[in-house]
């Protein structure tokens, strides 16, 4: 049979492979992150407060009295025994053990972008698991938590941050105190998402200005409510004035002013808040702009328990994006990042793509903001500006629902581990962690291993090409971001949420100047960088037509013109995933045959998705440059006229 298949029969594949799903879990024994917790070999654990360790530090050492996990904690001890069974398990615990692990930062949280109707925005694993309106899912709660424990997440945001005013109700609140007692052994601490008009809206306020004395006494009173319920309640994400939700800007006040007011009447119970930096204007030059233009003049305005929480990159998680400006603008104010794992732009859960090389990307940028080596992970860790930093933290966009893999695709899960793994540890490289992962979720053999361990490093890259290479950005349908639509147009919607808005393709070239006679994006960035992007000879080729309007005939590296790059980056896509589709036909002795059948379905629609993408972009493209196809690359193969016609019934939620 035929790999290609038609647009229809494509529309009805896509359709069944996100389909809702409401299964539960796996039992343990399936689910192959350390299901025990315990070691192999015996270990005396030892708790002791006066140690000098990060309380959730842990130290393994074998000793004339045997092997001992020492902490300060007892989480610290429990993650101590989960990386204990870890390091067994993947052939690391042989030898003399002489261990000692500190977590690169204090909090390591999931962002669920779960509703209250149990739908997940940008969800592609079926129902939140939280069950609202339910009973309390109990060992589903549990399971969850042993998951994010063995991997040291500890904590979870559980409701969606464009939050119904409705979870901060009592009988909300109450359930929320129940998910929280059950993941309280796992060391994980709840936080919940809050809609800033919830004192107008909930509470009945004429207002929910920041600075009214009735709309702080109304905050006040509801986290005294909370913390009375959860007395290790974590604190609040807050998304305010940005895409329609409301925030302090509502009453002329500024992002401090509101996230202030809320720190306040956390900072008796030790609570934080989370403020997400991701804003921008309709009436700005340069969305990319926005977050620097909105939050640098407020540095060092911010109470000591606020954090501002920053997408990796400065529009909204593309397959690529430079670092986010930001990272490298705030001196005197706590910073976190913010990294999806579930994949909104990245193909959802029909496409394997392992993110944490995208992870290690941002955190490994270097800023240059107060010299060579301030890395966004040295930035976000507290290093460069420590005094800055009361507590540091990072999130994840949670990629977890009913569907009976957690995720909706097996290698999701590689995302989820790793992002905890990272989290723990940012010095950890990409491999390690996949090989982590390989190792307890299939076999130890190298025979499956190795090749399989080649394919997820090269996942990401590969979507890149066969999505939008060389700094392509946000070319994706409308409101569903799955497939390529570069040409859309829809009346009367914001300029920046449409694809022409990115590519600005004309008949000279391609791509978005945010050079210093554009946009001016570039001396967002510290130099060395803002020159180096500004300059089209200089700028990396990833990058190009992120910060650049390049003529289709502009020479590259390879010695072709961006025109011919363009067309082989799409075709060299394609041919990396036909390469996943045969290998892993190879790996089906070394799989139980329902997963193994699970993957291959999903690799068949990606590869399926990977020539539309290809069809679709060259030949609109084509349109613009007036060059034909390179004869060395694969022609397209379905017509433009023929891919415009695709209209997938995809929304926000699952």
């Amino acid at each position: 049979m035929s790999r290609l298949i038609n647009s229809s029969i494509m529309m009805m594949a896509i359709a069944a492979a996100v389909a809702i799903v409401s299964c539960t879990p796996r039992e343990p024994e399936a689910l192959l992150w350390l299901p025990g917790g315990d070691p192999t070999v015996e270990a005396e654990i030892i708790v002791d407060p006066s140690l000098d360790l990060h309380e959730d530090g842990f130290m393994i050492k074998d000793t004339p009295q045997g092997r001992q996990i020492m902490a300060k904690t007892d989480v610290g001890a429990m993650y101590g025994k989960y990386a204990l069974q870890r390091m067994e398990r993947t052939g690391k615990a042989s030898g003399v053990l002489d261990v000692r692990e500190e977590p690169s930062y204090d909090r390591r949280i999931l962002n669920h972008w779960d509703n209250l109707d149990n739908t997940v925005e940008r969800g592609y694993a079926g129902w939140s698991i939280w069950h609202w309106g339910e009973p309390v899912p109990v060992r589903l709660i549990e399971e969850y938590s042993r998951l994010n424990a063995s991997v040291g997440i500890n904590g979870s945001v559980l409701n969606n941050v464009n939050a119904s005013p409705e979870i901060l109700r009592r009988d909300y609140l109450e359930r929320v105190a129940q998910i929280a007692d059950i993941m309280r052994p796992y060391g994980i601490h709840v936080y919940l998402s809050v809609n800033f008009s919830s004192p107008a809206v909930l509470g009945g306020l004429p207002t929910s200005d920041p600075l009214n004395a009735d709309v702080r006494k109304w905050w006040s009173e509801k986290v005294s409510e909370i913390y009375g319920l959860i007395p290790d309640f974590g604190g609040f994400l807050v998304k305010a004035n940005s895409e329609g939700l409301p925030g302090p800007q509502d009453f002329g006040r500024t992002h401090a002013d509101g996230a202030n007011m809320l720190a306040d009447a956390l900072a008796p119970y030790d609570g934080i808040v989370m403020w997400r930096a991701f804003v921008y204007s309709p009436k700005s030059s340069d969305r990319a702009n926005q977050a620097v233009e909105e939050f640098e003049p407020l540095d060092g305005q911010f109470r000591d328990n606020v954090i501002i929480q920053i997408k990796n990159g400065p529009v909204d998680f593309q397959p690529r994006e430079p670092f986010s400006p930001l990272f490298g603008r705030m001196s005197k104010t706590a910073l976190m990042p913010e990294l999806q794992i579930t994949q909104e732009y990245l193909g959802f859960s029909n496409h394997l793509v392992y993110l944490v090389p995208l992870f290690k990307e941002c955190l490994d940028s270097d800023t240059y903001c107060n010299g060579e080596g301030s890395t966004v992970a040295a930035i976000t860790t507290g290093y460069v500006y420590h005094e800055a930093y009361k507590t540091t933290a990072i999130a994840g966009v949670a990629n977890i629902g009913r569907d009976a893999n957690w995720c909706g695709h097996e290698f999701a899960q590689s995302s989820w581990y790793g992002f905890g793994r990272m989290a723990w540890d940012t010095g950890l490289s990409a491999e390690d962690i996949a090989l982590e992962w390989l190792q307890q979720t299939f076999t130890s053999d190298t025979d499956f291993t190795e090749p399989m361990l080649d394919m997820m490093m090269s996942s990401r890259e590969a979507a890149v090409d066969y999505m939008m290479p060389l700094g392509f950005h946000h070319i994706f349908a409308w409101t569903h971001h799955y497939g390529p639509e570069p040409w859309c147009e829809i009346p009367g919607a914001r300029v920046d949420w449409l694809p022409k808005y990115y590519h600005k393709a004309d008949s000279e070239g391609v791509g978005f100047d945010r050079t210093r006679s554009g946009s001016g994006n570039v001396d967002q960035y510290h130099e060395p960088l803002a020159s180096l992007y500004n300059s089209i000879e200089t700028c990396p080729e990833e990058l190009l037509l992120w910060f650049h309007h390049a003529p289709w005939d502009h020479k590259m590296s390879s010695g072709r013109t961006l025109w011919d790059e363009i067309c082989h980056r799409y075709d060299r896509g394609i041919k990396t995933v036909q390469g996943y589709v045969d290998l892993w036909n190879e790996m089906k002795p070394y799989v139980d045959a329902e997963r193994w059948e699970a993957v291959r379905a999903k690799l068949e629609i990606q590869e399926s998705d990977a020539r539309w993408w290809r069809d679709a972009c060259v030949q609109y493209f084509m349109e613009f440059s007036g060059m034909p196809v390179p004869s060395d690359v694969a022609q397209p193969e379905r017509p433009l006229e023929e891919l415009k016609k695709i209209k997938l019934d995809m929304k926000h939620h699952n």
